[in-house]
């Protein structure tokens, strides 16, 4: 079983499903027993749900992605994706 601090490291992996099987299962496992990690996975998930309402809602502001692409010295496609 995972430990409190092992958890909270993995938090951000397990929300966005970038673990193993194994991991996830081990984890969650770890939240359905532990109330303070499961508070801190809620409000990890709220926030991430808050920014991505937010996001979608907001236009990008003019010449965001042109200073995005010279960071990366790559274009971007209009779905923000590499082109």
């Amino acid at each position: 079983m995972a430990d409190c601090n092992e958890t909270l490291r993995e938090l951000e992996t397990f929300l966005d499903d970038e673990l193993s099987d194994g991991a996830r299962s081990v984890i969650h496992s770890h939240l359905d027993g532990c109330p303070d990690c499961l508070q801190a996975f809620d409000f990890h998930a709220e926030l991430r749900t808050v920014i991505a309402i937010k996001c979608h809602n907001d236009e990008m502001p003019a010449g965001l992605l042109s200073k995005i692409e010279q960071c990366f010295g790559q274009d971007f496609d209009g779905d923000g994706q590499i082109g």
